[in-house]
């Protein structure tokens, strides 16, 4: 069945926290806090300034997701989208599903002449999505991620 690519909508939400959730289990194995994560998802579907989801669908039904959020640079005056909570569920992967929402994602990109850019951050022992990052097209840059998280689950690991 074909695939297509939307933005989410209002009716979207379950959906997404329970990608969310798969997400961190999988990726992370953490628990996310259903306090922060359900209204964290509603803030990004009420207002487009933090972000933007797209779902894949396919036969009517919503089978993947990626979100979008904005960062501005004034070294080159313009928009850095960066993409996260990406997530394909299990019994599509493999089929190109990632591929279409980044295509997607680019294409968006490509017609607003505000973004100077793409960016993402990824697990270091997620061997298969580097390998499919780069493959699309996507680079290591120079930048290393450094955090201080106030709330909400956090890895501890050292690599």
């Amino acid at each position: 069945m074909p695939v297509t690519i939307r933005d989410a909508r209002p009716d979207d939400l379950d959906f997404i926290v329970a990608a969310n959730n798969a997400l961190a289990r999988e990726s992370e194995a953490i628990e996310l806090d259903p306090a922060l994560v359900r209204p964290g998802v509603e803030a990004v579907l009420g207002h487009r300034s933090l972000g933007r989801y797209f779902i894949a669908e396919s036969g009517g039904a919503r089978i993947g997701q990626m979100m979008l959020t904005f960062e501005w640079s004034d070294w080159r005056n313009g928009v850095f989208w960066w993409i996260q909570s990406v997530f394909v569920d299990r019994g599509h992967r493999g089929q190109g599903v990632f591929s279409l929402l980044f295509r997607h994602v680019m294409e968006e990109a490509g017609r607003n002449p505000e973004v100077c850019g793409l960016r993402l951050y990824v697990d270091r022992g997620n061997d298969r999505a580097r390998a499919i990052y780069a493959h699309l097209g996507l680079h290591h840059s120079n930048y290393e991620v450094m955090e201080h998280v106030f709330r909400g689950p956090t890895s501890h690991r050292e690599d």
